[in-house]
């Protein structure tokens, strides 16, 4: 696997693609739309789902009838992606070595992605495959840590974050303004993730990076911690279905002429 890989998503996505499935909450409604306006994605256009994993935000790609590319450099996360999306073209690639041909898509999007590789390197070769006027879209789910239980949740999962590129740090943005690219313009959506305790809390956790990496007694000490929130938490115990509130954020950034 390439070294241009950080070592969470390297070791962690290996083995997680499966609890990546079961565990991440789907995309807002409102988003379809905001791909056709701010995006221009339709029948006729090109996408590259770039650093797409297992395929979690491919089908709304697909849903636009725009033609849909898939490139992701982890071979377990884009096994999943082929198996369940065989209409999807799938390549192994990285940010930085996009095996597409110049000006060959509409639009490139990043979704739960971009800060793994938010480098001026990447942004160069994005720019490459970018046709003339097209858009660079990047697409965040996040947990509204404005609720009490879910600020108590994210605790239990950031001590454990190391060196990971992650979007709430902040540091992705130092990669822009980047030339060739206009203004980022910020879009926000809301949404809840409801389903099982199991599903929405222990395998969305479980899925994340650098908590997949850990050792074992490392992953069950996490969960212990979860399973204490939820005891302690009346809105998470002895509840069938419970719903996580989201905040997706969504940006989008047109290439400029040379």
């Amino acid at each position: 696997m390439s070294s241009n890989i950080h070592h969470a998503a390297a070791d962690g996505y290996a083995t997680a693609a499966a609890t990546y499935v079961k565990g991440r909450p789907d995309y807002p409604p409102a988003v379809s739309a905001w791909l056709h306006d701010s995006l221009g994605l339709a029948p006729g256009a090109t996408v590259l789902d770039l650093g797409a994993g297992t395929g979690k935000f491919t089908p709304r790609l697909l849903d636009t009838g725009s033609t849909v590319i898939a490139v992701e450099p982890v071979p377990a996360m884009l096994a999943t992606l082929s198996a369940a999306l065989p209409q999807v073209q799938a390549l192994s690639g990285t940010a930085t070595a996009i095996p597409l041909p110049d000006a060959s898509v509409d639009a490139v999007v990043c979704a739960q992605a971009f800060h793994w590789f938010a480098t001026p390197a990447a942004l160069d070769e994005i720019l490459r495959v970018l046709k003339p006027g097209g858009r660079l879209g990047l697409v965040w789910n996040l947990r509204d840590a404005s609720v009490p239980w879910v600020a108590r949740l994210d605790a239990i999962v950031n001590r454990a974050e190391g060196d990971t590129p992650r979007y709430y740090t902040g540091a992705w943005r130092q990669a822009f303004p980047h030339a060739g690219f206009a203004p980022l313009q910020e879009t926000q959506f809301s949404q809840e993730h409801t389903g099982s305790v199991e599903d929405v809390l222990f395998n969305r956790v479980r899925s994340t990076s650098f908590i997949a990496a850990l050792p074992p007694q490392e992953r069950q000490r996490i969960d212990d911690e979860i399973r204490k929130l939820v005891a302690s938490e009346p809105a998470l115990r002895d509840r069938d279905s419970i719903s996580v509130p989201y905040l997706t954020a969504a940006f989008v950034a047109q290439k400029q002429a040379a």
